[in-house]
This record gives structure tokens, sequence and C-alpha cells, in this order.
């Protein structure tokens, strides 16, 4: 070794002693710290790399897109993989955002920084000069024809700005000795033995009391930050349950790994149990997962819930709250359990959209809020930290004032600098959107093409959109995406209109879509939308784009929004979303000549695939977003004889399956004639008679004891009908 290679030896195993000091340090008053870790590539891998080996590290994990050789495989992680250490634990966690092809990924850090207890490290290693470029997983956001290495980088510059300001980072420079920061004297935490055994906090103790007091029609919402011990709260009052004999437990999340914590400590108070996929069975009863889609189809089968039937759904704020109405509905007994601030979803925004259904349905049902961290102390300083960097706990102020004059457009770089209005106009998008994720402010700030309109008032924002360019594209390409060979980044509606509606012209065309739209909710119902997309109108229209388009799930609310404003819709998808558990539905407005010939040719290939798709690939379709739809087509007064046909099922003289294109002329009819698509008569006759729902759903559906009931049912529904038509 060369007199330089040993002083940079020395040096390194003098910096690695003083970490390690320090993490003993944090690690006795149940703390963690982020170590920020700068220099080349090589140096920041070889620093990294001796205290990987240097501690006593349990379980550490190096988090980088290949392998660094010092390292096992069973202790390195590709970020895109993330979620499947849900529920584990760490003591170090290493972030590459160095190395040639890494990069940060704001999701995997949100995830992961979790999973990291009291006395843990979180390095991070970036360059010197952090955010003067885009890093290599900026990949993600370059939608064709954009480069990475072209787009801005205005979101990794706000972190190294954050980090820099923060006093409880650890900076280390590689090749200097790291700067610790001084920990404030503290008076010991109070602890105490909690009454549960089984549990971990008092807060958790509350929870698990609580689910096993759950009764009929009095669901409980449990709310808490990461590392609260929801999830594992949920394992022990479902071994209660078995041990209790309950035959079966429900639980639905996102994904699997959502509920790996809740599997892992019903194992470890059931050991005569066995882990079965999905299930955990034991030979008094059966806990099982059940993905949302999967559970929204036996659910309206009638398959899933009834009487005395038990579900329990955690993160529930990654799933529509219509979904979590339906179940609402079907179990008598349920639990729904959520993160507040997280990478899975608002919790905050879960509560304001569900709890007006809660009180509707359930005005008995009750909260409880977990506060109590497991992992860290309650004063742990890295929470908070990363809270701030990746906007976590990200919501928005009470506005103080109404809104005054127009929408108008923000600078992003603007916005990038002044971190209140930021946090404020992030926290709206969070609040209002069950899927935002920390990835989503990079998107904010650094997606291309993508722009910011918004009303405030008092510096605060009131509503705002975000839109984003598509097509463009030339024939050739054109025509090989539409014949499925290519696939490029981005550009979601345009390719999903070529590929799947045979639409050339949405590629080689001007496409503006709206990616987000959100409104305080103290402001709702008061035309602030509306003003958002009137703007975004009026704007696309100058800019030259043909046509002006949204894509979201299709809940009856959000279709009414958008037929409101006059979109029609040009897309439905087939299948439900596994995460979801709705269909996508696209809508579009033509803000422009060749718009109008596309839409008018769009609309009507939609509207003539309709009737065949509602009874094959989307009976399961919510029968008021089916009549939402159908009230676009065309639908003159049914001719003489289908009314005839229709007054004879109304007075009971006609079977009514032999009636039916007379009872779907009649619907169509009613629809047009402005019958609204909720109309719970409609609604039924939409279900049955374009979709083909069975004599014994329909009766399960009206809430009835068989064929002969649900039959009269449906002759009211079109008596009804027709007096409504006279």
């Amino acid at each position: 070794m060369t007199r330089t290679g040993g002083a940079v030896a020395r040096g390194r195993s003098e910096a690695v002693r003083a970490l390690l000091a320090h993490a003993r340090r944090l690690g006795r008053r149940r703390w963690r710290g982020l170590v920020w870790l700068q220099g080349t590539p090589q140096a920041c891998r070889g620093a990294a790399g001796a205290l990987w080996l240097a501690g006593a590290w349990r379980s550490p994990l190096w988090v980088a897109p290949e392998a660094p050789g010092q390292v096992e495989c069973a202790h390195w992680l590709a970020p895109a993989r993330a979620r499947t250490r849900l529920g584990g634990e760490h003591d170090l966690l290493v972030v590459d955002a160095v190395s040639c092809g890494a990069g940060l990924d704001p999701d995997a850090v949100a995830a992961l920084a979790g999973t990291l207890r009291a006395g843990g490290l979180l390095v991070l290693m970036t360059p010197p000069d952090w955010g003067a470029r885009p890093d290599a997983d900026y990949a993600r956001l370059a939608e064709h024809p954009w480069r990475p290495e072209a787009l801005t980088s205005r979101y990794l510059a706000r972190l190294a700005r954050l980090l820099s300001a923060a006093g409880e980072v650890i900076r280390w420079r590689t090749g200097q000795l790291p700067r610790l920061p001084r920990l404030p004297v503290r008076e010991a935490a109070p602890g105490g033995a909690v009454a549960d055994s089984d549990c971990l906090t008092d807060d958790q103790a509350r929870a698990v009391a609580r689910l096993g007091r759950l009764r009929r029609r009095r669901p409980l919402v449990i709310t808490a930050d990461r590392g609260r011990g929801k999830s594992a709260a949920l394992g022990i009052a479902c071994a209660r349950w078995l041990a209790a004999g309950e035959p079966e437990v429900l639980v639905t999340a996102p994904r699997p790994a959502a509920v790996e914590r809740l599997f892992e400590r019903l194992a470890a108070l059931c050991p005569h149990g066995e882990r079965r996929g999905g299930a955990f069975v034991t030979g008094r009863g059966t806990v099982r997962f059940v993905a949302p889609d999967a559970l929204a189809e036996l659910t309206r089968t009638g398959d899933a819930g009834g009487a005395g039937r038990l579900l329990l759904v955690d993160e529930a704020a990654a799933i529509p709250a219509g979904l979590l109405g339906e179940w609402l509905d079907a179990f008598p007994r349920i639990a729904f359990a959520t993160t507040v601030h997280g990478y899975e979803g608002s919790g905050r925004g879960f509560a304001l959209r569900f709890r007006e259904r809660l009180e509707r349905v359930t005005p008995e049902w009750r909260g409880l809020h977990l506060a109590a961290p497991i992992r860290w102390a309650a004063d742990d300083p890295l929470e908070p930290l990363l809270h701030r960097l990746l906007m976590l706990d990200a919501e928005p102020p009470a506005p103080s004032v109404r809104a005054s004059g127009d929408p108008r457009r923000l600078s992003r770089e603007a916005l990038a600098a002044d971190e209140p209005r930021l946090r404020a106009l992030f926290g709206l998008l969070v609040q209002a959107h069950y899927r935002t994720t920390p990835s989503d402010l990079r998107l904010l700030l650094d997606g291309p093409g993508l722009s910011i309109t918004a009303l405030e008032a008092g510096g605060a924002p009131l509503s705002v959109a975000l839109t984003t360019d598509e097509g463009g594209f030339d024939a050739a390409l054109a025509e090989r995406v539409a014949r499925g060979e290519r696939r490029p980044r981005g550009h979601l509606m345009a390719q999903s209109l070529a590929a799947h509606a045979g639409a050339r012209e949405a590629l080689t065309g001007r496409l503006r879509r709206v990616v987000r739209i959100a409104v305080a909710p103290e402001f709702r119902r008061e035309g602030l939308g509306q003003a958002l997309i009137e703007a975004e109108l009026a704007r696309a229209h100058a800019d030259g784009c043909d046509l002006l388009g949204a894509s979201f799930g299709a809940e009856p609310g959000l279709v009414a929004f958008w037929r409101r404003l006059g979109f029609r819709v040009v897309r439905l998808g087939l299948s439900r979303e596994t995460a979801t558990g709705e269909h996508a539905l696209m809508v579009a407005r033509a803000t422009g000549e060749d718009g109008e010939r596309l839409l008018t040719a769009l609309t009507a290939r939609f509207q003539r695939a309709l009737p065949g798709l509602l009874a094959f690939e989307l009976r399961d379709l919510a029968p008021e977003v089916a009549a939402a739809l159908l009230a676009e087509g065309d639908a003159p007064a049914p001719a003489d004889d289908d009314r005839r046909d229709a007054e004879d099922v109304a007075a009971g003289h006609r079977e009514p399956g032999l009636a039916r294109p007379a009872l779907q002329a009649l619907v169509r009819h009613a629809l047009a004639r402005g019958v609204l698509p909720d109309d719970a008569d409609l609604a039924l006759l939409v279900a049955w008679s374009f979709q083909g729902l069975a004599s014994e759903a329909l009766a399960r559906r009206l809430g009835v004891s068989g064929r002969r009931q649900a039959t009269a049912r449906l002759r009211q529904a079109v008596g009804g009908l027709l007096q409504e038509l006279a």
C-alpha cells in the first residue's frame, strides 16, 4: 500500500469509528440518523463499504440498480423492489444515488425508511454537485421524444438545498471526517410495560381491543403514520378472532406486501397454523387475503359479504372511496386502516372523501389514531426530516379568503424556490388524489411538458390543475404504435386511443391531457374546478391543440363532472385495475377543427361498441356509470310497437326478457330526455337490459327474496319510467 493509500485508509477508518460511535449514541435515545455521503462513485462506494463491514449490523440493506462486489445478494435490493421489504426491519440502509446508472427513487426511499429501526443509519450517496443535472432515475420521466439529460433537475436541487440547511444531517465528504450534529440534552423517555403482552405500545393495545369489540354496522377506522404498528394490530386481532372460533376473516389491501406484517404477527401468535399462499389456515378458521378487484367481483356476485362476515381493509387510502363504499354495504363487520402520511396514499384525503359516506350509511362508526411509533422514539429526528424532504406530510393550509381573479399558470422554477407555496400546492394534490406518491413531487417540478394552472387566494391554492402535452408523432411511428409494435414512454391517452381505438390521428395530432385536478374541500361545488378546465380549454385552443382530454377511474361523480363540462367518453378499459378496482375512463373535448372530426369519429366508434361491451366485457361495470355512458348516444323516441311492448311489461302481460330491445330503447330515450343516470329505476333497468343481470343477482341487488319479487320490481321500474316520459 502506498503512503497516500495508507493515509486514505486510516482517514476512512477514523471516519467509520466516529459514525459507529454516533450510531450508538442515537441508539441509546432510540433515534435514527441520515448520513449524506458525497463524492465520486468509487470513493462513495468505498466509504460506505467500509462502514458496512466495520459495524455489527444485523440486517443491512444496500439499495442500488446493481449489487456492489462487497455485498451479498441477500442484502442487496434494486429500488424497484423496495415494497418487497415492507414489514421487515433494517439497521443500515445504503442508498446509491451516485453510481453510473443509479439515481434517487423517492418512492423507494419513502417505503424503506420506515423499516429502519432505532440506532440505524440511512446513508445517502450522491455526487458533490448533486442537483446540477438529472440523475439516472430521471429516465422514468423522459417521455418521448425527451432525453433524460435534457430535463431540469429542480427536484434534486431542492433536496440538496434542504439537506445542506438541516442541522440533524450527518455530512460526510469522502476523504474527510464526517460532520456530526450535536445531540441536544434530553431527559430519559418515559417507559413502562404495555398492559397487552402481545402489543408494543398502548396505542397498539387500544387498537387491538377496539377491533375485538367490532360490532355490526359500527365500522372502525384506524389511522396512523408509518411505523405505528397498525398492520401488526390487525394481525393480533386476527389471531384472537381465530382463537375465538371465527371461521373466516377476509383481508384486502392495494397489494399483498402491504399486509405482510399482518400475516407475520398472525403466524407468530398461531404457531400451529399454516401459511398457504394468500391465506393463513388453522384448525379453527382462515384469514384470507383477496385483492381489491377480486373482492369487488366476489361482493357483486354475492360470494363475499353477508350476515356475520368480517373484512379488514389495510391501506384504505390507496383504494377508491366508491369501492370502499361497496364493501361497507356488503360486510356487517368491517374495519379500515390507513397511513395518514406515506408512500401508499393520503389518509387525509381518504378521511375527507369517505367520512360523508360513513356518516350517512353507518353513523355509529368510530375512529382511532395511533400516534406512538414502535421502531423508534417519538422525538426521532429522521422522521420529520424525511417528511420535509419528500413532503410525506404535505397538507394545504386552510384558505382564509375566497378566490378572486382568473386561473393562471405557475412558474415551476419559482415554485421550486418557494418551499411554503410548493408544500401548500402539493398538499392540495395529495389531499385530493388517493394515488399521490413521493415521486409525484419530482414529476411536478421536472416532468417534461407538464404545466400547472392554479387559482390562489391569500397565498394559498384553492384549486390546481396539472396538464401535459401528448402526440406530435410522425405517421410511421404512429402506425407502429397502433399495430402494437412500439410503445414509446409517456403519451398515455394518445397511445391508448391509437392502440385500442385505431385512431392514428391521436398520435400525429396534438392532445393535451389533464393529469390531475384538485379543489380545496372548503370550496368544492363552487365552480372552481370548472373555471380551471375552461381556462385550459381556452389555452389549448390558443396553443393549437386538437383535443383536451382526461383519464380517471370510472366513478359516477367524476363522470358527471366531466359530462357537465361538455367532455365525451372516447374509451373505457375493459378490465378493472388491480390496485383501484375501477375501469379507466377517457374523455375528451375538441379544441380545434381537426379535433372535432377526431372526437366525432371516436365517440361514434365507442357508442357503436358500447351495447356489446356492456353485455359481455363490461357486465360488472357500475350501472350508474353504464347509464352515464349510454346517455351520450343518439336515442330517438321508441317506435310505437316498442312503447306498446314496454307498457305490456309494466302491466304484467309480457315477460320482460321478450321485450328487451324495447326496454333498451326506452332506457336510452329516457337518458337523452334528461333522466339522471343515477336514478334508481334507470340504473336497475340498465343492469338488467344491457348488462344481463340475472334474476338471482337482481334479487340480491334489490334485497328481495327471489325471482318473482325481482321481476315485480322490474315491472314497477318500467312503469315509472313510462310515466316520467309521458
